[in-house]
């Protein structure tokens, strides 16, 4: 007899009969949500307890991998179906990253942002920064973004007039019909939407759910996009009060901004610009009141030419109160705020070589390397307007990641910024417009979050409509591709930490893309090549209604484009600034949009819970979002014809034999809220999708409520 393989055949059989069952790879989660983290924003010097989850008596042992070193994770609890494994971490004042090294028997297997691996890949690591917070209000908090000027005119006594002045190549232009389509050249023409008109539309915007009011750029500009700032420190007259009202308008032939005397009287008197400061603090008290938060958009990368520090137009030349401007004048105490590509004494008076951003002499780059007097009086802006009496909830920055001249001097200027944003009102948040990855302004101390192109508006765009964000390009690979889906939101989401996400602007339209219901039409092109009338033509409101269920069950912030949900179409800009369609709205549409955000609001999961791959396949999407007392589970189908499929629920801590009720369901022709049960059987439940269609199924554990002792409350009413 071979003692040797006889001993060996033993081991095996007795190793084999050791042997775990299969390892369930679905049931292997985490993440960095409080549901696996306590505290979830731990602050400097914090202990921090990080949890993992498994199948029950799956695995033999977890590894939670930080580095060079792994700890050895113990299980502290266990339920019906899965295994809790916890370690405690002590922090420190820098950024941990980890990922888990899950053994059973011979296997090993790696869990990190992707799920499961076969190999670790530090990009996807996750990651804690200790004394990193976002604000809890804008936590799933559902933004409304308002284009001022499109959105209601409620005082024609302020509105930009007809020849009022001149701007890029010819004169304002004052629309009388509301519903006209912009002009494909339409930044100099102007409809008169205001700050009155938001208050008067509050009612609306509270009735709809909105929590939080974006605006864009609101202040003195002669744009009505208003990205090229004249004057930070005030709100346009324009869009806020005008109290003292004379001078003339440009006669024939005149083209030079000094003769445009209503102008300069309008932006240059302090009684309109003080009255417009106001104005806008009453807009944010009445926010406030009403439970919504109000953010600023902050241009700080240029200004534009009309600015008092550049005074390229002269408006400000012989105003009163008001310095030299820098195009005016060479000992002009602006002069280093600007870069002149040829600053000898000879060009001056009315030096046209400073710099312009990507080469346009309409927006001015700001110097903040060459001027620390610039550099500092940002700083002041960014906390003026978050403070009394403004009160302001935080800034949206633009071009963010432009600002200055070098990597370094971005980044220190961030972190200048969110000190001084932060010390003046430490509940602002601060989010920035930013295309490609943020990782390196994510690291706590510049920008809390992004405008999120990367991993929300762009996948899903891809994915539900086969479309370009600007209506620029038509894919049919991408569209149902869910594997390109889930790999780009995989990918993407990894350069944000969980306090970032949580926040993150989740738009599907805005003033820069096309609007999402008209990429649904699948048209290539713009206004200039096909007209406005063709943004209208062949849209599919279903697909809006699937992706507008995503938006509200996606970690982040929802983030509606003002008319969206009134079914407002338009190609890029600036047929995306079309104006909000009173009297003519989608009131259905409204309606679903009502209902859709009360579901998202009444849900702790889709503000802060966890997310979970369900399933993906060609034109259908599944994923669920969990707490520990409720799951939904999202389903969408794409597909132009109906579909039946058998979804396991029970890796979201469904029960395996629980029922699940329909919170809303929308199909090809609208939608419904009446509830519907699914039985869950062997942690799976069937259902059947009507094509274009989204569905959110709901298990919530009822929290019991002790009701005290009916003796305890006699005594107390004795006594």
């Amino acid at each position: 007899m071979d003692y040797n393989r006889y001993q060996k055949a033993e081991q095996d059989l007795q190793y084999i009969s050791g042997m775990r069952p299969v390892l369930r790879k679905r049931a292997l989660y985490t993440d960095t949500t409080e549901n696996y983290i306590t505290p979830a924003e731990p602050s400097i010097y914090a202990e921090v307890k990080v949890r993992f989850r498994t199948a029950k008596n799956n695995v033999d042992r977890v590894f939670m991998v930080i580095g060079n070193e792994k700890e050895l994770m113990m299980k502290e609890e266990s339920d019906d179906t899965f295994d809790y494994y916890e370690h405690t971490l002590q922090l420190e004042a820098k950024r941990v990253s980890y990922h888990f090294e899950i053994h059973v028997g011979r296997m090993v297997c790696y869990f990190d942002q992707r799920g499961v691996a076969k190999v670790s890949n530090t990009y996807y690591d996750f990651v804690i920064l200790p004394g990193f917070k976002t604000p809890d209000w804008a936590k799933g908090a559902v933004m409304y973004q308002i284009y001022v000027d499109r959105f209601c005119n409620g005082d024609p006594t302020n509105d930009v007039l007809t020849n009022e002045y001149h701007y890029i190549g010819d004169n304002t232009v004052r629309v009388e019909d509301w519903n006209k389509y912009p002009a494909q050249m339409g930044v100099r023409e102007f409809y008169g939407g205001d700050l009155q008109g938001v208050l008067d539309k509050m009612d609306y915007l509270e009735d709809l759910g909105i929590d939080v009011i974006y605006f864009n750029p609101l202040f003195v500009s002669p744009s009505n996009h208003k990205y090229d700032i004249q004057d930070y420190d005030y709100i346009d007259p324009h869009i806020g009060k005008i109290v003292d009202d004379k001078g003339d308008l440009l006669q024939p032939g005149q083209f030079e901004n000094r003769y445009a005397s209503k102008y300069i009287n309008r932006v240059s008197n302090k009684a309109n610009l003080e009255a417009s400061n106001e104005m806008f603090a009453k807009v944010v008290e009445e926010a406030h009141k009403r439970g919504m938060k109000v953010i600023l958009d902050g241009v700080f990368n240029h200004c534009g030419s009309f600015n008092k520090w550049l005074d390229r137009e002269r408006i400000y030349e012989n105003a009163e109160g008001y310095e030299k401007g820098a195009y005016v004048a060479i000992d002009s105490p602006y002069h280093n705020y600007f870069h002149f590509h040829n600053g000898n004494h000879d060009q001056w008076p009315y030096n046209h070589t400073y710099d312009g951003w990507w080469g346009h002499d309409t927006l001015p780059k700001l110097n903040y390397e060459a001027s620390k007097e610039l550099y500092d009086y940002i700083l002041y802006i960014g906390r003026k307007w978050v403070s009394p009496p403004y009160n302001a909830d935080g800034w949206r920055l633009d071009v963010a990641a432009d600002l200055g001249h070098s990597p370094e001097a971005n980044h220190q200027f961030w972190k200048d910024f969110r000190k001084a944003v932060k010390q003046a009102n430490p509940n602002a948040i601060i989010l920035a417009e930013h295309y490609g990855n943020p990782s390196s302004w994510l690291q706590g101390d510049e920008w809390d979050t992004v405008m999120n192109y990367d991993a929300f508006m762009e996948p899903l765009t891809w994915f539900l409509t086969g479309m370009q964000k600007h209506s620029d390009d038509y894919r049919a690979d991408q569209l149902g591709n869910a594997d390109n889906y889930w790999g780009a939101m995989m990918h993407h989401c990894a350069s944000f930490t969980m306090p970032s996400l949580q926040v993150a602007m989740n738009e599907l339209s805005n003033h820069d893309h096309s609007r999402f219901l008209t990429r649904t039409n699948r048209k290539v092109g713009r206004t200039n090549t096909l007209g406005p009338d063709a943004a209208n033509e062949g849209v599919n409101k279903a697909v809006l209604r699937e992706a507008v269920v995503v938006q509200m069950t996606w970690p982040g912030a929802p983030t509606i484009y003002y008319g969206d949900e009134a079914g407002v179409c338009g190609f890029t800009d600036p047929d995306n600034r079309r104006t909000y369609p009173w009297g003519n709205e989608d009131k259905e549409l409204i309606q679903f949009h009502k209902d859709i955000i009360r579901i998202h609001k009444e849900n702790k999961e889709f503000l802060t819970g966890s997310i979970k791959y369900t399933l993906g396949e060609y034109n259908l999407l599944g994923y669920g979002r969990f707490t520990k007392n409720s799951q939904s589970v999202i389903l969408v189908n794409n597909n132009d014809h109906e579909i039946t499929k058998a979804v396991p629920v029970w890796d979201l801590g469904v029960p395996k034999d629980a029922t699940m009720i329909q919170l809303i369901m929308t199909t090809e022709n609208g939608y419904t809220t009446e509830p519907k049960e699914y039985q869950v059987i062997a942690g799976k439940i069937q259902i059947t999708l009507p094509k274009t269609s989204a569905v959110i199924l709901q298990h919530k554990i009822q929290e019991e409520v002790q009701e005290e002792p009916k003796l305890k409350k006699n005594f107390l009413h004795f006594v």
